[in-house]
């Protein structure tokens, strides 16, 4: 028997940018980054548009317009820009994939033309998924539209759509031409996902970066009340450490079993699933956070006085830590929330691996879960949750 062992390397590099305005006539940075990715020929460019966003900025698609007519000698709009439906709940099937991978394919785009995304994290697994799979992946833009896709889903390398009754059951790892976050966009988010995209920021605080934990538990509830200039450092910050990790891990593509960017998540998806997407990934994430650093407490993983900073700087953001959905049961007695650790197991590879905070600011990775204990974590939170009501 003969064998050939094949080996190579491919470095990827992509900027993600912050900046004001980006359809503005003024700002350049979307054009000089589009005109890269062809010399000396128009960059033949589809837009995608989040109805949600579209619907609370009337003005975005002519002002998309009129910014590819400013650059028309460099970029060509290929049609009006697309409106497809944003949310958890689109991400559902098929539908949207297949809607603008056929626009790209009646349109001619090859792989150096671009399909750019605007809106939330939903909008952009959808998007990048469909440009991952026509030749084989045409030029992808991010534009996130949400404090969740700025800090966190719109920067990685990761997308994908719900299909089968899992999360992101089907998708790729394909890393974006650039990502251009506006903070502009977030003027016009309800408040619901204007807290919801802290979560994140939390999650990754509480397993890597203390001081930024305190930081955002001393500028809780300043976030909560909008304040934007608080808002953009926190976004900033939470996307290098995306960013950090993901270039650093040695594992950008998820070929092992360790998620430490999962933290908090197992539970997330399986709230996410149990309330048919009612309930918003961020909030559904600050459960699991609050669940799993519970666990992490009852483990002596951490105190008392950090499992409790950490429940109190959710709550002052204006985030969950526990849901009725906690109390249902499976159909064998069990609480319905634990089957997401199977589901997790399954989506890891078939090994379970749930990262916890262990002290705070640092992780442990474990591959066991008690489910006595567990269950006993459950009417901690529950319990607090009812005196609190009292």
């Amino acid at each position: 028997m003969k064998t050939i062992n094949q080996a190579f390397s491919v470095a990827y590099s992509y900027p993600v940018v912050f900046t004001h305005g980006v359809f503005s006539s003024t700002n350049a940075t979307l054009a000089k980054i589009l005109m890269k990715s062809r010399s000396g020929q128009r960059t033949r460019t589809l837009v995608v548009v989040d109805a949600g966003l579209a619907s609370a900025t009337p003005e975005l698609t002519s002002k998309i317009e009129r910014y590819f007519r400013k650059y028309s000698h460099e970029l060509e709009l290929v049609r009006s820009p697309m409106i497809v439906p944003g949310g958890e709940n689109a991400k559902n099937g098929w539908n949207s994939v297949r809607e603008i991978m056929t626009a790209a394919g009646v349109d001619h785009l090859d792989r150096q033309s671009c399909v750019i995304a605007t809106g939330g994290g939903s909008v952009l697994d959808m998007a990048g998924f469909a440009s991952s799979l026509v030749h084989r992946g045409l030029r992808f833009v991010r534009i996130p539209s949400t404090v969740l896709a700025q800090n966190d889903a719109g920067v990685g390398v990761k997308n994908g759509m719900n299909d089968g009754g899992s999360k992101n059951f089907a998708g790729t790892f394909y890393p974006p031409h650039a990502v251009i976050d506006d903070f502009e966009l977030l003027k016009t988010l309800p408040q619901r996902e204007w807290v919801g995209g802290l979560t994140e920021s939390f999650k990754v605080a509480i397993i890597k970066d203390k001081p930024f934990f305190l930081w955002l538990c001393n500028n809780a509830k300043a976030l909560r009340r909008r304040n934007q200039k608080l808002m953009e450092q926190a976004i900033h910050k939470t996307a290098a450490l995306h960013l950090h990790h993901i270039a650093t891990a040695g594992d950008p593509f998820e070929h092992g079993s360790a998620r430490p960017l999962d933290f908090g998540h197992w539970a997330a998806h399986r709230l996410e699933l149990m309330s048919d997407f009612t309930l918003g990934h961020g909030h559904a994430v600050a459960i699991g956070i609050a669940l799993d650093s519970t666990y992490a407490m009852l483990k002596r993983f951490i105190t008392t006085a950090e499992r409790q900073a950490i429940l109190h700087g959710l709550t002052d953001c204006g985030l969950p830590v526990w849901s009725p959905l906690l109390n249902r049961q499976a159909p064998n007695g069990e609480p319905d929330v634990l089957a997401g650790l199977e589901q997790f197991r399954e989506h890891l590879g078939g090994r379970l691996c749930v990262t916890l905070p262990a002290p705070l600011g640092s992780k442990r990775e474990v591959h066991t879960i008690n489910l006595a204990l567990m269950k006993n974590t459950l009417s901690l939170l529950k319990l607090e949750t009812e005196s609190c009501a009292v």
